[in-house]
């Protein structure tokens, strides 16, 4: 017996009869359907405002089931409609940024000036080391291209850079050998015959008559109590600082400049490292041939210095001046300060020979000033030409400059500093405003 209405087993529905398409069933190609040829039904719709497409053909509830899927992250990361691409991530999602108020600019303001204040004053206290590492990173710069002639020679690295830490060490000690002694005999001397020489100022009338109209001796008895003498002390202990804080400065620079020599190659490597990749490559290119003018601005200054040294000794021998040696290592040291230099050692040695005896101090001041006419038009621009060509007037600024900055260090390096700064200029600086 037939009911005319729907069974409950149905659902509400009538089964579908023969002539019927099932809706649960994948319409094929047989059954009237629009299939492509993956297979996969073709549905029609219209974009709202949002340029969203919403189904209104069969596969309409497929769509939206697809659509209200929640975005899943797979193996090559977050896909673009997840929380990862919107700000949100496994510790959270980031709160609104902080709003720009006059209390949050003045602050971040006062921090930075703080900050600044707090690296001038670490660069101040830190000055002497800075100078020290700047005198080793030059004078390793300098000796460099002895390493690299030793090694061309078949020598390894480390046998090359011991053979030239060893010719500084045995050349420091000769200048010491050079000087000390001279100034030790002549203290020793002057201390030996003060008696003496006050005694002769006793005796003399126009002095006795300046003691008795001024008190002179009134006044040094007062001078002489437990405070002078304390001074005096701190002389004594401030002087003998003075002497181990020079030796053990010079100790630092060797030791950093050795330093320097053996690990040079890794040093300048790791310097062009921090440049990026697209520059490296012409930031090599500048920078070997910066090291390579220092380099050569050394040697030369090295050679001229060795030739001012020997003809001064000569010179000593010929005409008789004491300690001949000492005063060549004198003009040999004073010749690398440039400008000055060269005039500076012929004063010390002037005077030397004038203390000695008249004739042979002006045979001194002859000698050079007939010696400086031909270092400067002779020696130093056949040696530096090649090297280091900079300008009269920006090598005797850079050496003003750099004596009121940094002292005789800063004479030392004004000039390989110029030649580096115009190399920047003359590559870098006037292409890219001529380009402009």
């Amino acid at each position: 017996m037939t009911e005319d209405g729907p069974t409950a087993r149905s659902g509400g529905r009538e089964p579908a009869g023969p002539d019927e398409p099932d809706p649960k069933r994948t319409a094929g190609p047989g059954d009237g359907a629009d299939p492509d040829s993956t297979g996969a039904e073709h549905t029609t719709g219209s974009a709202d405002s949002t340029g969203a497409v919403h189904a209104t053909g069969p596969g309409r509830k497929r769509a939206e089931v697809v659509s209200r899927a929640p975005a899943t992250t797979g193996e090559d990361g977050p896909s673009p409609g997840s929380s990862e691409t919107n700000g949100s991530s496994r510790f959270g999602t980031p709160g609104r940024p902080l709003r720009r108020s006059n209390f949050l600019v003045g602050f971040t303001g006062a921090a930075g000036v703080l900050l600044a204040y707090a690296l001038y004053l670490g660069l101040r206290n830190a000055a002497g080391i800075l100078v020290l590492l700047v005198i080793a990173l030059f004078l390793a710069v300098g000796l460099h291209p002895a390493v690299v002639r030793l090694r061309s020679w078949g020598l390894p690295h480390g046998l090359a850079v011991a053979v030239v830490a060893l010719t500084v060490v045995l050349l420091l000690c000769g200048g010491a050998f050079a000087l000390v002694p001279p100034i030790v005999t002549q203290s020793g001397q002057f201390v030996d015959q003060l008696p003496s020489y006050l005694e002769a100022l006793r005796r003399n009338e126009a002095v006795n008559d300046l003691v008795e109209r001024y008190d002179l001796m009134q006044r040094l008895q007062n001078a002489v109590n437990a405070d002078t003498v304390g001074q005096a002390l701190g002389g004594v202990l401030g002087g003998a600082q003075l002497v181990f804080g020079t030796v053990f400065r010079g100790l630092t620079v060797l030791v950093l400049t050795i330093y320097f020599l053996a690990y040079f190659n890794r040093l300048r490597e790791l310097g062009y490292s921090l440049v990026p990749r697209s520059r490296r490559e012409r930031v090599r290119l500048i920078g070997d041939e910066i090291l390579t003018k220092v380099g050569a601005y050394m040697v030369g200054a090295l050679t001229i210095a060795v030739l001012a040294g020997v003809s001064t000794y000569v010179f000593a021998l010929v005409v008789g001046l004491p300690y001949p040696f000492a005063l060549a290592v004198v003009v040999a040291v004073t010749d690398l300060i440039p400008q000055i230099g060269a005039t500076l050692g012929a004063v010390i040695v002037s005077l030397v020979g004038f203390a000695t005896d008249l004739p042979v101090g002006i045979a001194c001041a002859v000698f050079f000033l007939i010696y400086q006419q031909v270092e400067n038009y002779l020696i130093y621009p056949k040696i530096m030409r090649r090297s280091v060509s900079v300008n009269e007037v920006a090598a005797l600024v850079a050496a003003l400059l750099g004596v009121s900055l940094l002292g005789v260090v800063g004479a030392l390096i004004a000039i390989p500093a110029v030649a580096a700064l115009q190399l920047i200029l003359r590559e870098v600086v006037l292409p890219r405003q001529e380009s402009r």
